[in-house]
């Protein structure tokens, strides 16, 4: 059986232009992102695109991706630990550190997005058990302090070999925690857009492909920036897992809709969706399916478009899609009026039975890039006192098997 090759893990230099225009740049927006959040809080909810009917804006969005992505980004550490896969191994401290790094930009997002960020110590003292908000809490500091720990086994050069048992309690708690977030919406059922048990696969599905795209792009642009050695073998196996989640995120979608048309009640908001919803299906079909599923999907199946560069742009196309398909989910399902009593029409000067509009604003917008750059920042600066990553991810480096191909062949005298 061949054995793991030896390698070096170093911090990312800290010293290096490139690193230190990032680093500003992204401090820049995060601190652009709390000033949004502060003059919505100092001027209230009018400055914002959301009313009395659509209460979860822009910031929501951005919140609830970058949570779903936090529980995806995870992937390489579980697949390395919890399934045996060596070649996953050198990337695993930096998969567990954006899984963290993603959590607490988007938990940063929905604190700052609540209006009163000091009511969260009244949430954080008095449970309700029967709400799923109660719970997500509890799912989301237990993901913090569980993966943790995961990352010190596998960093701790006495640890590393026993990390399967953290790694695998990481990867039952993340998936529930991600069931938690789809339940959110599953269990609304005074949203018809919203209640529906496949929810859960779905966001499940989502946190997938969304983690692993935006552990790409860290990924490559690290070995860029650092000028750190990338083979294909890791990304080759990276393009495969997208391409298998995007496909899957898709059929779920589609299933969800499917599923709701079958019910009479409901044809009418699957329309709105998928049909007669202007800007939302535009986004359902035009971003989310077109730019975010099926351009991807060619980009990592078609062999002669594979390379790092159509690799980072897939990738960028599922984040892009991903953030459309939280927008519709989130946004579309509370344009679609209340039903408040079924099988009567009401009409009133309250905006019943009327489909609401929503423009998000930009300080929204803002407070949603902050999040993101809060979760960068969190990874810049621990590569920068940690090491997270070997000093190269080539092929001969990462994969025993490449190795030893590689001496077989200069052994033989052929080039390499």
């Amino acid at each position: 059986m061949a054995h793991m090759p030896d390698l070096v893990f170093k911090e990312l230099n800290a010293k290096g232009t490139a690193f230190r225009v990032l680093f500003v740049a992204l401090a820049g927006l995060f601190l652009i992102g709390l000033g949004a959040a502060f003059y919505m809080e100092h001027s209230g909810h009018w400055v914002t695109g959301m009313t009395n009917q659509v209460v979860w804006g822009m910031p929501h969005v951005f919140a609830v991706f970058l949570i779903v992505a936090a529980s995806g980004a995870l992937n390489v550490a579980s697949i390395s630990s919890v399934f045996g896969k060596s070649v996953y191994k050198p990337a695993a401290p930096l998969s567990a550190l954006l899984a963290l790094a993603l959590l607490a930009g988007g938990l940063a997002v929905l604190v700052l997005d609540l209006g009163r960020p000091d009511r969260l110590i009244v949430a954080m003292t008095h449970f309700n058990f029967k709400s799923i908000f109660a719970a997500n809490i509890i799912l989301y500091t237990g993901f913090f302090a569980i993966v943790l720990v995961y990352l010190w086994f596998m960093m701790d050069r006495k640890l590393k070999y026993k990390s399967s048992g953290p790694g695998t309690f990481a990867f039952i708690w993340r998936l529930v925690l991600t069931t938690g977030t789809g339940s959110i919406f599953g269990f609304l059922v005074a949203r018809e857009a919203y209640s529906s048990a496949v929810m859960a696969p779905l966001f499940i599905a989502m946190s997938l492909a969304f983690g692993t795209a935006i552990f790409i792009l860290v990924l490559l642009a690290v070995c860029v920036i650092d000028k750190r050695p990338l083979g294909d073998v890791l990304t080759e196996r990276l393009r495969v897992l997208l391409a298998v989640f995007v496909a899957t995120t898709a059929y779920l979608a589609l299933v969800q809709h499917v599923t709701a048309a079958y019910w009479a009640g409901r044809v009418d908001v699957v329309s709105f969706i998928l049909l007669n919803g202007g800007v939302y299906t535009f986004l359902f079909w035009g971003v989310q399916m077109g730019l975010g599923t099926i351009f991807p999907l060619a980009l990592t199946l078609v062999p002669r478009l594979r390379s790092h560069a159509t690799l980072a742009f897939a990738s960028v196309l599922v984040v892009l899609g991903g953030l459309a398909q939280v927008y519709v989910i989130i946004i579309g399902g509370q344009a679609w009026p209340l039903t408040l009593f079924p099988g009567y029409e009401v009409e009133s000067s309250f905006f019943d039975g009327v489909v609401q509009s929503y423009s998000p604003s930009f300080p929204e917008i803002l407070l949603g890039i902050g999040g993101f750059a809060l979760a960068l920042l969190i990874v810049a600066f621990g590569m920068a006192i940690l090491r997270f990553l070997p000093t190269s991810l080539a092929d001969a480096d990462i994969d025993p098997h490449a190795k030893k191909r590689l001496l077989e062949t200069e052994e033989a005298g052929e080039p390499a």
